[in-house]
């Protein structure tokens, strides 16, 4: 069993001309506890205080359970682990008129594709995420090797076309508007330069270590960056561009930008020849 723990991470999420930045710490808790106990709420306030406090729009709280017991019990417990949070954060000088969500969520249901050590799975469910939601910050400029934010007469094999309003919202392969606006301006380079093809890559962000592919909500299936290469594919097909020129692929969460995690909810398109 996997003892009282915690954990932060980053997520940035924002389809605007600025991204909305989330930092996430988790509380990690046992079976049936609800109990905070010194060391996490010291890891807990530090956390909260080493952040900008002009940045800080909203804090957010939200608690878990693992999916063994009747909902009842569960969403209560859940909720019990996050207004003890919360207490702990106030009594520890974070004021509460920031906080503006305190809510429990209760059990969070195993995927059906799980099966693999399912006790630590579980206890990574017993948790309580507190959310800082930080007024955003300009969108990040890429400045990586071989990355072009559009197609130029100038361009080589193996050249990577990255597409700041090509991405993606979680857990979706479906086209947004300003998806389709982008691969409208792209179709029409495709038929400017018309001996060049490319390869439609799918990328995701956000999988948990044990996964390198993400589930696609829409069909229930472990195939999300394969989905979202196929939707660009298809679309861009629609606009004339002749299929012997695409090829599609998915590649899960292996290939990062090493930048914004939103970043990565992505498709590239990949100049293979000219």
């Amino acid at each position: 069993m996997i003892k009282h723990g915690f954990a932060f991470f980053l997520l940035f999420i924002s389809f605007s001309l600025y991204a909305q930045e989330e930092m996430v710490q988790s509380i990690y808790f046992d079976t049936n506890k609800s109990d905070v106990d010194l060391k996490q709420t010291s890891q807990m306030v530090d956390f909260i205080k080493k952040i900008d406090s002009t940045r800080i729009e909203s804090i957010q709280i939200f608690g878990y359970c693992d999916d063994v017991g009747k909902d009842d019990y569960n969403r209560k417990l859940s909720t019990e682990r996050a207004n003890k949070v919360k207490s702990k954060i106030i009594d520890n000088g974070i004021t509460n008129k920031i906080i503006v969500t305190i809510e429990g969520k209760g059990r969070i249901l195993i995927e059906d594709d799980i099966v693999d050590n399912l006790p630590a799975v579980r206890s990574k469910n017993r948790r309580v995420d507190v959310v800082l939601n930080l007024k955003p910050l300009p969108k990040e400029d890429l400045k990586i090797p071989g990355v072009y934010p559009t197609f130029t007469k100038d361009n080589i094999v193996g050249d990577r076309i990255v597409l700041s309003d090509m991405l993606f919202e979680r857990g979706s392969s479906v086209l947004t508007v300003k998806c389709k606006n982008e691969l409208d301006k792209m179709a029409k380079l495709l038929n400017k330069y018309k001996n060049l093809h490319i390869e439609i890559q799918g990328h995701v962000c956000c999988t948990p270590p044990n996964h390198k592919e993400a589930i696609d909500k829409a069909t229930k299936k472990r195939k999300l960056s394969q989905n979202r290469a196929e939707s660009v594919y298809k679309y861009l097909i629609s606009k004339k561009i002749a299929k012997d020129r695409l090829t599609f692929k998915g590649y899960g969460n292996t290939v990062s930008l090493g930048k914004s995690p939103e970043l990565d909810r992505r498709v590239e398109l990949v100049i293979t020849k000219l």
